[in-house]
């Protein structure tokens, strides 16, 4: 009875999600609990994928084979920050067990779409294997441990000031002679481009894909395409204006482009003129963040404008609608980085013994 009972369970999974998870099913060799368990863990993927606009299906059986080619890490870890913020029918959150469950799941997936398979001429769906850059969960750290972590890796404070100034001072006296010219040229960019990433915390995506009828200065404000191409706008914050602007004055001239090219951000390589990538963008944020000698990602960055403007608000949901995201789950890190409450309480408590 148990195992009929599982097997239409399955069947019932199945049915609702595309042929290539069916095939994935027939390929593998798990226990009848973990099929079952594992296309759950799935179907939950899916339902994300298309809540996020990830997917633009209409339903999990029509998710194509080429969205899940093109997920990045980045989409991943969302997905898994995510599960962590799920409540589970206790009403607690997931444990780690519970995400790394998931994991698991979509290795599986993965391993069979990128491996295994051969459905398609001979050979496997895609060769790009996502999953393969995900860690299982380390459930030893704690959140407020976590934000300890996060708050080491961040600008904020004065600190992201005087990273704008050593750049725009001091950069080019470390760098080799060779690397002089490129910074020359692109100084005013790069630096509008950390100043606006810390100014309104846009993703890298976002920022690289910015056109320049997107940028109202006037108003200090910008339209972005956020993920699954929806169109939002936020404020600028006032300090980064000035870079912004040095940028605009520069940017026709210096990479030699007309009122026709829409990117804003431009990348000039052997005389060719094009719109900056994201990996161009992360590339010199590393850059130059290792020359400053606090080493972080554009995503720091990010991070950083989140936390001071929580800080500032004790807002979370204007914390994610300025981030772009759709809820505030994501957003409860920031209410444990700054640790001073905490160090002034115990400090109180001391005093009282």
């Amino acid at each position: 009875m148990e195992t009929k009972k599982y097997l239409n369970l399955i069947e019932q999974e199945l049915a609702n999600l595309p042929d290539y998870v069916r095939e994935y099913n027939l390929g593998t060799n798990h226990s009848l609990t973990t099929t079952y368990q594992y296309l759950t863990e799935i179907r939950r993927f899916f339902d994300w994928l298309r809540q996020e606009k990830i997917s633009d299906a209409a339903s999990n059986k029509e998710v194509k084979i080429a969205t899940l080619e093109n997920l990045s890490r980045s989409d991943m870890m969302l997905f898994i920050d995510f599960l962590r913020h799920m409540k589970n029918q206790q009403g607690r959150l997931n444990s780690p067990t519970t995400v790394n469950r998931s994991i698991n799941a979509l290795r599986s997936l993965f391993k069979f779409l990128t491996v295994t398979a051969d459905n398609n001429n001979g050979e496997s769906y895609f060769d790009r294997n996502v999953m393969l850059k995900i860690d299982s969960l380390n459930d030893t750290k704690t959140l407020n441990y976590r934000a300890h972590m996060l708050e080491s890796h961040m600008y904020t404070g004065e600190l992201k000031y005087q990273f704008l100034d050593f750049l725009d001072n001091e950069y080019q006296n470390h760098c080799n002679k060779q690397a002089i010219t490129s910074f020359k040229l692109n100084k005013e960019r790069d630096l509008a481009i950390v100043a606006l990433i810390l100014g309104t915390g846009v993703r890298v995506s976002e920022c690289a894909s910015i056109n320049v009828k997107d940028i109202n200065l006037k108003e200090a404000t910008l339209d972005v395409t956020r993920k699954g191409g929806q169109r939002d706008s936020v404020p600028i914050a006032p300090w980064t204006l000035p870079y912004l602007k040095a940028y605009a004055q520069i940017r026709k001239n210096r990479y030699r482009v007309d009122d026709k090219e829409k990117a804003f951000f431009l990348s000039l390589y052997h005389k060719k003129t094009s719109r900056i990538t994201p990996n161009g963008i992360e590339r010199l944020v590393s850059k130059y963040s290792k020359s400053f000698g606090h080493p972080l990602t554009p995503h720091k960055l990010r991070h950083t404008l989140a936390s001071e403007l929580y800080d500032v608000t004790k807002d979370q949901v204007l914390v994610a609608q300025q981030l772009g995201q759709k809820g505030t789950s994501a957003t409860d890190l920031y209410t444990h980085v700054d640790q001073t409450k905490q160090k002034a309480a115990l400090k109180k408590l001391s005093q009282q013994e």
